[in-house]
């Protein structure tokens, strides 16, 4: 019995020691972390004068900056957040913002803008520039968009809504965390009172993602929340955004574009009309920019204005930047030049009693990009203002002509103008089509991508190239319709339809030489008509009246009466 009793003593400590341990790792396993996570690397904050944003209620990678008191954001993200954006004028260190009615203008640093000829005073600067990149002031913005903003320290953070939807919301129950993580080990964000209101983001088993009225954004248990609703947030109308009464019409545009190279050219109106059906509109390539200080020459006539209104077809006038001798960043990036040439163009569409104006400057350069924009919307003030339409000529979208802009010009233009061909051109190094029925359709539906598409006309050739092949040598030459028929039939067997491109394709060899041809006539134009019903835009257009045959009129015609 003596031998035993140490035995048992040791065993029973044995047991002890076990049962404290197990009973630690319980305890250890059930005991809520009172480790507090560092908010600066939350909000992944180095700076403390940059300020994350949280919109809405996601934690985005952007910042305002803190400059003298004011909160400022980079001049691009302000047409990210709020579809706002300023142009500025290089020469003259000034900020343009420009409305359906107004150019409000602000000197970089500046704590007064002005609008029209009224200028007014602000109790801080506007726009500030920081190593070369523009920033705006949030109270400067909320002039001219609909958003809140309301701004949390340690650390510095600042919540933009920019919507007020409907959400779901739910009362904390009794004092509690809110963590990082759904777990009672995951670190604590934020201490959070019995009674205090959250956004109710996820709902899981055990726990509820929430965003608190700190913008803070984590994790509390389930049972810590109580009399969970919906509600809709009061929202921010303060601010009376531009109305942009674009002058379109309310039937489908049916445009031909009149090739004219001089003054006699305009008595080939005449001629070119003789067949039309369908046609409304009329677009004379009258003016090119001759100068780099808002000059043009021009080929207007009052009798073919006349002659053209009397069929009841209206006169968009167009204007080219082909003069080699124009630098259309130095026309354009000059407040006094782009001026100029807008008053010259209204002036003369006045006088003309012109319906409208068509932009056709290709090529533009990258660098020359912000202002042709600029000149758009300054143009369409006074556009809007003397009914006259407004189309801008663009290319079938690609990656390297983002930079035209085409949103912007959707919002200021009366109308949007695809250029739907040379998929193929001049200086292709294969043969090909000029407008295929894919290319046709890219170019509608990346278009549509940025514009509405009431405002949206594509333009489809009246040409084709034939092609010749020697070798490695590739040319081509443009032609008309007629004689595009007439080459099948002098050298070919005849066309065939290529289901690929939904044209007619023919083609033939003769001395080393491979020729092709891919052709443009009513059967072609009739698939690219049936893409643009099917989108429902506004209109068609056509590169040029009188390289058609009379036939095509009638497909037109057609498309353009079902589309009423």
């Amino acid at each position: 019995m003596k031998k035993f009793i140490p035995v048992a003593i040791v065993i029973v400590l044995i047991f002890l020691v076990v049962a404290i341990g197990f009973g630690g790792q319980l305890l250890d396993r059930y005991t809520y972390s009172n480790e507090r996570a560092d908010l600066s690397e939350y909000y992944n904050i180095s700076d403390t004068n940059n300020l994350p944003i949280v919109l809405q209620d996601t934690i985005t990678e952007d910042t305002v900056k803190l400059i003298d008191g004011a909160y400022y954001m980079e001049e691009g993200m302000a047409d990210t957040y709020f579809s706002v954006e300023f142009y500025k004028d290089e020469a003259t260190d000034t900020l343009y913002y420009t409305t359906a009615t107004d150019i409000i203008k602000t000197v970089i640093g500046s704590t007064e803008y002005t609008e029209g000829d009224v200028a007014t005073t602000l109790d801080y600067k506007a726009a500030v520039e920081v190593d070369g990149q523009i920033y705006i002031c949030l109270d400067y913005l909320r002039k001219y968009a609909n958003f809140s903003y309301e701004v949390y320290s340690d650390p510095g953070r600042i919540q933009i809504y920019t919507q007020w939807e409907e959400r779901t919301i739910a009362d904390i129950k009794k004092d509690t965390t809110v963590r990082y993580q759904g777990g009672i080990k995951s670190p604590i964000l934020e201490d959070i009172k019995a009674g205090a209101t959250v956004v109710v983001l996820e709902q899981m088993d055990n726990w509820t993602k929430v965003k608190t009225d700190t913008a803070i954004i984590g994790y509390v248990e389930n049972k810590m929340l109580t009399n969970i609703r919906k509600e809709t947030p009061e929202a921010v109308n303060d601010v009376n955004l531009p109305v942009f009464e674009n002058t379109t019409k309310d039937y489908t545009i049916c445009m031909g574009w009149h090739q004219i190279g001089g003054m006699a050219g305009n008595a080939d109106i005449y001629n070119v009309l003789t067949n039309v059906k369908g046609l409304n509109t009329i677009s004379p390539t009258w003016f090119s920019l001759s100068d780099n200080q808002g000059n043009f020459t021009s080929f207007a006539d009052h009798d073919y204005v006349d002659y053209a209104h009397s069929l009841g077809i209206e006169v968009w006038a167009l204007i080219d930047n082909f003069n080699e001798n124009v630098d259309l960043n130095s026309l354009l990036s000059i407040q006094e030049s782009r001026t100029a040439l807008i008053n010259n163009l209204i002036s003369t569409a006045l006088d003309y009693n012109l319906d409208g104006i068509n932009i056709d400057f290709e090529n533009v350069p990258e660098e020359a990009s912000d202002s042709f924009i600029q000149f758009i919307r300054e143009l369409s003030i006074p556009c809007r203002e003397n009914d006259i339409v407004l189309s801008v000529d663009n290319y079938v979208p690609r990656e390297y002509t983002n930079y035209y802009n085409r949103k912007e010009q959707g919002i200021y233009a009366d109308y949007v103008i695809i250029m739907g061909y040379d998929e193929h051109w001049s200086g292709s190094t294969e043969a090909g089509s000029v407008s295929s029925i894919d290319y046709t359709e890219e170019g509608i539906a990346s278009t549509l991508k940025e514009v509405p598409a009431n405002k949206v006309i594509n333009g489809v050739p009246f040409y084709t190239r034939i092609w010749t092949t020697e070798g490695s040598n590739v040319s081509s030459e443009a032609v008309g319709m007629a004689i595009a028929e007439s080459w099948v039939k002098d050298y070919t067997s005849g066309a065939v339809w290529d289901e690929k491109t939904c044209q007619n394709y023919a083609e033939y060899e003769s001395g080393g030489k491979y020729y092709q041809v891919w052709l443009e006539d009513s059967q072609s134009m009739e698939t690219k008509l049936n893409v643009m019903s099917k989108y429902k835009i506004a209109g068609v257009a056509a590169w040029k009246l009188g390289f058609e045959t009379p036939d095509v009129w009638d497909v037109i015609d057609a498309y353009v009466t079902a589309s009423k």
